[in-house]
C-alpha cells in the first residue's frame, strides 16, 4: 500500500516533446501502402511523442459518410495500424465531411492530455456547407492550454479576400461559452494547418515554373498571397511559419510529379501550410518583482512537403516541433498498481490513490488494455468503479477485477482510469503479464460497456 501513496511534491524538470504535424489534401485518394516517409519513421534518431495529422477532401460521397459512420474511415484505420506498435495511442479526432483531424500520444502522455472540447466550423455556402471549414480540438497538455485547427479555405487566385474572411470566422468560432476554458488567443499554443489555398499572386505561369526548376524559391515568396496578408494584418502577423525551401504542393498531375499539364494550366502554388501561435507574454516590469512564467517554447526542427506521394494533386506537408515546458501537472491524479500477481483463475485486486482535488463519478471505468491499444475504447474488459470497489480509507482505493473473461496471451497489458468527467484517461499503470489461463468469453449479464 505504502507504493501507491502520493509522493511529496518536487519541483517539476523542464520536460521536451517532439511533435510531428502532417497536413494532406487526399483529393478522396484511399491511403497508400507504405507512409513511413510522411510519418518519419525511417529516422531512427527522431524519439516522437505525439502525432497531429489533418486531411482535407477525404472521400465524403454518401456510401461513404455511411460507412465510416459506423466503422473507422480507412485513413484512421491506416493510421492506427502503423502507430499503435509504437504505442501510440488516438486520443482524439473529429471529422466534417471531407475534413479530418487526429490526435495521437505515446500512452505514457495519456493522464497528461485532457480532451477539453472538439468543434467543427462549416465555412462552405454562407456558413450552413461543411464542404469548407475548419476543425478544432482543444486540450490541456500538461496543464497548458493547446488548441488544434485543420481547415479548407475557399480555392482559386480571385477568392484571397474570401480566404483571409473564411480565416477570421474560423479564429471566431473558437469559442467555448459555457465552459471553464479561456478566449482561444489565450491559449498557450495554436497549431493552424490545412490547405489555405493562398496562390502566387502576379508573376506568369512560366516564371514561377522556372523559379520552382532553378529552386529559387525565394523569388516566389514576396507574391505569395499569405506572405502578404501577414505584412498587412497584425493578428495573422502572430502566426510563425518555418522558410519555404520546399518546391510549391500544388498542383500536380496525380500519379505523377509533374505539375498541371490539363489545359488549365493552373499555376503552382503553396497552398498547404503549417502555421503556429504562441501566447505572448507581458513584458516584466524591470523595477518591480514578478514570478517568472512557466517555461513553454516552441522550436521548429523541419518543414518540408514529400513529393513521392502522388496519389493527390497535392504534396503532403509536415513539421516536427520541439516543445520545452515545465510541467504545470508533474503528477497523474490517479496512481493506478495492479495488486500482486494477476492469473486468469482468480478476482484480482487494483489499488489506486487518487489526488484530494479529484472528483470522480459513478461512470468512471478501469479498462484493462493490450499494450499497443489503437484507442480508449480498445480495450480487453473494463470494470465500474463504483460497482466493484471493496475498500476506501485515506486516499487509497481497492477494486477487484474478474480475470476469468482474459485471454491466454504472453501479451503485456496496462489498466487504464477514465474519467467521466474529464473525458480523458487520468491514470495508467506500468506493464505487467497475466498468468495463461482460459480464454475471453462474452459478458454473460449483457451488461452496458463504457465507449466514448
Amino acid at each position: 500500500m505504502a507504493a501507491v501513496n502520493p509522493r511529496k511534491p518536487t519541483e517539476p524538470r523542464v520536460k521536451t516533446l517532439s511533435i510531428h504535424v502532417v497536413t494532406w489534401n487526399v483529393a478522396s485518394a484511399a491511403p497508400p501502402l507504405d507512409l513511413s516517409d510522411l510519418l518519419q519513421l525511417n529516422k531512427d534518431n527522431l524519439n516522437l511523442d505525439m502525432y497531429v495529422i489533418g486531411l482535407q477532401e477525404m472521400n465524403c460521397g454518401i456510401m461513404s459518410l455511411l460507412s465510416d459512420t459506423a466503422f473507422e474511415d480507412p485513413w484512421s484505420s491506416f493510421f492506427m495500424d502503423v502507430l499503435s506498435p509504437l504505442s501510440f495511442v488516438k486520443v482524439s479526432s473529429v471529422r466534417m465531411q471531407g475534413l479530418l483531424l487526429l490526435f495521437f500520444a505515446k500512452h505514457q502522455h495519456l493522464p497528461f492530455v485532457q480532451i477539453l472540447s472538439t468543434k467543427s466550423t462549416p465555412t462552405g455556402l454562407f456558413g450552413y456547407w461543411g464542404n469548407k471549414g475548419g476543425v478544432n480540438i482543444c486540450l490541456k497538455l500538461y496543464g497548458y492550454y493547446v488548441s488544434i485547427i485543420n481547415c479548407h479555405l475557399p480555392p482559386h487566385m480571385a477568392n484571397n479576400d474570401q480566404r483571409l474572411e473564411h480565416f477570421d470566422r474560423i479564429l471566431e468560432m473558437q469559442n467555448f461559452e459555457g465552459q471553464d476554458i479561456p478566449n482561444i488567443l489565450d491559449h498557450d499554443l495554436i497549431l493552424w494547418f490545412g490547405d489555405m489555398n493562398f496562390r502566387i499572386d502576379d508573376f506568369g505561369l512560366h516564371f514561377v515554373r522556372e523559379s520552382i526548376r532553378n529552386q529559387r524559391y525565394s523569388d516566389l515568396w514576396e507574391k505569395d498571397q499569405l506572405s502578404i496578408a501577414k505584412r498587412h494584418d497584425p493578428l495573422l502577423r502572430e502566426f510563425q511559419e518555418g522558410p519555404l525551401l520546399f518546391p510549391p504542393t500544388y498542383k500536380f498531375d496525380k500519379n505523377s510529379n509533374n505539375y498541371d499539364t490539363s489545359e488549365k494550366k493552373r499555376k503552382p502554388a503553396w497552398t498547404d501550410r503549417i502555421l503556429w501561435r504562441s501566447k505572448r507574454q507581458p513584458r516584466a516590469d524591470p523595477h518591480a518583482q514578478r514570478l517568472l512564467a512557466p517555461h513553454f517554447c516552441l522550436s521548429l526542427r523541419s518543414y518540408v512537403s514529400h513529393m513521392k506521394y502522388c496519389i493527390s494533386d497535392h504534396k503532403p506537408v509536415t513539421s516536427t516541433f520541439d516543445l520545452e515546458l515545465k510541467p504545470l501537472v508533474s503528477a497523474p491524479v490517479i496512481t493506478l498498481i495492479p495488486e500482486g500477481l494477476w492469473t486468469v483463475e482468480n478476482d484480482m485486486l487494483i489499488s489506486y490513490s487518487l489526488t484530494p482535488d479529484f472528483l470522480s463519478s459513478p461512470w468512471d471505468w478501469i479498462g484493462l488494455y493490450k499494450v499497443g491499444l489503437r484507442h480508449i475504447n480498445d480495450y480487453v474488459s473494463y470494470v465500474w468503479v463504483r460497482d466493484n470497489q471493496v475498500s476506501f480509507s485515506d486516499g487509497l482505493s481497492q477494486v477487484y477485477f474478474n480475470t476469468s473473461d482474459i485471454p491466454e496471451t504472453e501479451d503485456q497489458f496496462l489498466l487504464c482510469y477514465y474519467s467521466n468527467n474529464l473525458h480523458s484517461v487520468v491514470g495508467i499503470s506500468k506493464p505487467f503479464k497475466i498468468q495463461p489461463g482460459s480464454f475471453l468469453a462474452q459478458d454473460p449479464l449483457g451488461e452496458a460497456q463504457p465507449h466514448i
